[in-house]
């Protein structure tokens, strides 16, 4: 199954955004990936940021800084992600157990080098940002108006099979 991966862009410029602000621990007991959509980025302080915004609303790509994804180890962050339309969120570095879990529920976390999301952050002042990604080719392409950004990017072999599977489950259902 061939899968796409891009979209609007929602830039977060802060550094160690943490599990509890992507999807705040209160709401953990509800049992199904729908009854978090509403509580994506909640608790985020940020400025200039609402979470009841239209920005968040039209994302299905998230642009950040390092360590995205820190603090407790839970699987309801890329859920709350994948709910709300976002597949692929681009960073300097995350959590190691975030990263992973994005790639078990076949979700995109792309890691640049700083200057490369400099690049990025940059497009804005041209406009509303759109990314595409071309997982195969591992290169990820940005425009602004009439800028444009392309870079690539690294991923194992492993991590890039289980996006293409559509996450673990799937994965483990094509080959087992």
């Amino acid at each position: 199954m061939e899968r796409t991966f891009g979209g609007t862009a929602l830039f977060l410029d802060r550094s160690d955004i943490n599990t509890d602000e992507i999807i705040p621990a209160r709401y953990l007991t509800e049992v199904t990936k729908d009854a978090l959509k509403p509580y994506l980025l909640e608790d985020l302080l940020l400025d200039g940021f609402d979470p009841q915004g239209p920005a968040l609303q039209q994302a299905s790509v998230i642009v950040t800084r390092r360590n995205f994804g820190c603090g407790s180890s839970r699987e309801h962050a890329p859920w709350a992600l994948e709910v709300n339309g976002i597949h692929t969120v681009i960073a300097e570095s995350y959590a190691r157990i975030f990263r992973q879990n994005m790639f078990n529920c076949g979700m995109l976390a792309i890691e640049l080098p700083a200057a490369d999301l400099e690049r990025l952050f940059a497009l804005q002042t041209a406009g509303e940002v759109q990314v595409s990604v071309d997982l195969a080719a591992q290169r990820v392409v940005a425009c602004a108006g009439d800028q444009k950004f392309e870079c690539g990017f690294e991923i194992s072999p492993f991590d890039k099979a289980l996006v293409q599977a559509g996450g673990w489950v799937e994965f483990a259902d094509q080959r087992y």
